[in-house]
């Protein structure tokens, strides 16, 4: 999914919503911002309900970089069962994206580059590779670098450097064989997400 610039798409959408815009010259920034919206002489037209929801829905759909056609349907599966929670439903659907788990135990910096680890054949997923970012994780479901591309300057120090490195309570990863699992569903933590699921869920629902 092409996003433009990625600094001055997070300063519209108004969320650290890329790695790279989660430093303190994105912070000081939206300061700056601020302040300058403070002091204007004309006073600036509040937000429809409409907007703010548009404006949470495009955060999260930026955050994980997918498109329109794909987080549609990830709504439409959240919203189909009615004994499930459509805002937690919605939210592992997410994080259980391949690409995600990737990101998420620290293989990929970004979740950009976890995409294009995946789809240049680098993870196995229960022993076969997987080339599809999108591949849904399951409890059980065992990931991994592929043998070869082990070697690859990609992965050079990986163990050294990742070694401490704190990963979600909800999958295993050994640094050294730069391979994990997911033991269970992903819970909804503070900081997971960079939009409001539940507006975003309202939008949809027009």
């Amino acid at each position: 999914m092409k996003t433009g610039p990625k600094f001055k798409l997070a300063k519209r959408l108004g969320a650290s919503i890329f790695e790279k815009t989660q430093g303190q010259k994105f912070a000081l920034a939206q300061e700056r911002a601020e302040r300058n919206r403070s002091t204007t002489k004309k006073r600036p037209r509040g937000a429809s309900e409409f907007g703010k929801q548009l404006l949470e829905k495009q955060k999260v759909r930026v955050t994980y970089g997918i498109s329109e056609r794909q987080f549609s349907k990830y709504v439409r599966m959240a919203t189909s069962s009615h004994e499930k929670n459509p805002i937690e439903t919605l939210h592992q659907l997410l994080e259980t994206r391949l690409d995600s788990v990737i990101y998420r135990m620290g293989l990929a910096k970004t979740r950009r580059f976890a995409r294009q680890m995946v789809s240049h054949g680098h993870i196995r997923v229960n022993g076969k590779r997987t080339t599809v970012p999108s591949h849904q994780i399951y409890p059980g479901d065992q990931i991994s670098v592929r043998e070869g591309s082990q070697k690859s300057a990609m992965f050079e120090g990986f163990a050294e450097k990742n070694a401490d490195k704190a990963i979600p309570s909800w999958m295993t990863f050994d640094a050294k064989a730069m391979a994990g699992a997911v033991s269970e569903m992903p819970p909804m933590q503070v900081g997971d997400t960079a939009g409001d699921l539940s507006a975003v869920l309202s939008f949809y629902s027009r």
